[in-house]
């Protein structure tokens, strides 16, 4: 038992980085790679949690292959999906073709979100400078002369405080620095929820389409092998009145958006195997205050349409690390350092946030019927301009304002040198 009147362990560090996500872990290597003093912390014992961001887009790639990576990282298993099909009303259309982008690898690797998240922590383990403690929630900040200087954290073996020139803030949607920051969260509403679920796959299933349409219905579906990963769209708050209305009508509802999945849907067998998220899209006013700065979800969380949360989430941490890492090691990072990431990254932020939201407000998960037997205009405006799937594939695996690696690794010789 833990003597809880011992004093905590106390941390000196340039960077706390508060949360092991993509976002986190990406942050942590590239500092680290820098010369940066890094301190990582996750609350949870491993990374191993299903139904995350699994999509790897081409510029996340790009970046693996900026670090000298990529060759590595592509032989962990993956899928590779070369372009993005939807079936509407039974009918295939391809929404995105990745063929044509000025990129090294012109598709998006489906992986596990604790592969991906294993094999940046390793990397960046590499580093002398990084430190990442697992089974340390962050409860509350500490401050002092009128900015952030640390994060006190729950352990198993008790209290752990971190003081740290910068706090990042990388803990997800629900960032208890942000909160604790008092930082103003935005909100866009979202007229959809998600549930996630694991199908069984067979061979003789069709390609992956991604995303199924019928009559106003959709579903999403991820190639995992022998499995396929399902999201199903429900309405806002609708996820209560579809459990009282039985497991049985639910497996019918999957079946007439994908008839394929026939019986297989009767491997579902109790609620537990399905989850629920809460689409949230939002944004903070500010991600900065003095001593702090939100990265990733906790700065904007993005609904899952398109997968791209964690490209965002990604990008920040590499413009994160190009704007501040000289800065934090020889140094402090003034407030004016940390808005310059805002700057830096909001208006990308802010384009795909407002994509998302026009897609959701037309595609709300209500009520079948809202899409006629058939294809829609959208869809056969896609069919007839085949050069449209090339920009949605822009969007969907760049982005807006795409990030590189700007900063040199800093190696043992200029350790010394420093010393």
């Amino acid at each position: 038992m833990t003597d809880s009147t011992q004093s905590p362990e106390t941390i000196r560090t340039q960077c706390c980085v508060v949360g092991g996500g993509p976002a986190g872990m990406m942050l942590g290597l590239l500092l680290a790679r820098a010369g940066v003093e890094v301190v990582a912390l996750e609350k949870h014992a491993d990374f191993f949690r299903d139904f995350r961001g699994d999509t790897i887009h081409p510029s996340t790639l790009d970046l693996m292959a900026e670090l000298g990576f990529l060759e590595d990282f592509l032989g962990l298993p993956h899928q590779e999906l070369h372009k993005i099909g939807a079936t509407v009303n039974g009918v295939g259309v391809t929404m995105a073709d990745f063929s044509r982008l000025p990129t090294r690898c012109k598709f998006i690797a489906l992986m596990p979100q604790w592969d991906f998240l294993n094999f940046v922590s390793r990397q960046a383990s590499l580093h002398r400078t990084f430190q990442l403690r697992m089974e340390a929630e962050a409860t509350d900040l500490i401050e002092g002369e009128g900015r952030v200087t640390g994060v006190s954290a729950k352990t198993p073996d008790g209290e752990l405080q971190v003081r740290a020139d910068l706090v990042v803030g990388a803990d997800g949607r629900q960032s208890t620095v942000r909160a604790k920051a008092g930082l103003e969260v935005m909100e866009s509403g979202v007229p959809i929820d998600v549930l996630w679920l694991r199908l069984p796959r067979v061979t003789s299933d069709p390609l992956q389409s991604l995303g199924h349409f019928r009559n106003g219905r959709m579903m999403v579906m991820l190639d995992r092998g022998d499995y396929w990963q399902c999201a199903v769209i429900i309405p806002k708050g609708g996820y209560d009145k579809i459990r009282e209305n039985g497991l049985p009508a639910f497996q019918d509802y999957m079946v007439k958006i994908v008839p394929f999945l026939g019986d297989r849907v009767r491997k579902l067998t109790q609620w537990d195997d399905v989850k629920l998220l809460t689409v949230q899209i939002n944004r903070l006013r500010e991600w900065a205050r003095p001593g702090l700065l939100c990265i990733g979800d906790a700065a904007h969380a993005m609904s899952p349409a398109g997968g791209v949360g964690i490209n965002l989430a990604l990008q920040d941490a590499v413009a994160t690390s190009n704007l501040l890492s000289e800065k934090l090691r020889t140094g402090v990072a003034g407030l004016e350092d940390l808005r310059s990431v805002q700057q830096r990254r909001e208006l990308p932020t802010r384009l795909i946030q407002a994509i998302q939201v026009f897609i959701h407000r037309r595609i709300s998960g209500g009520p079948p019927g809202e899409i006629a037997d058939g294809l829609p205009l959208p869809a056969r405006i896609v069919r007839s301009l085949p050069f449209l799937t090339r920009i949605t594939a822009r969007v969907v695996g760049l982005g807006f304002r795409p990030e590189h690696v700007q900063t040199s690794e800093f190696k043992q010789a200029d350790y010394e040198t420093v010393s």
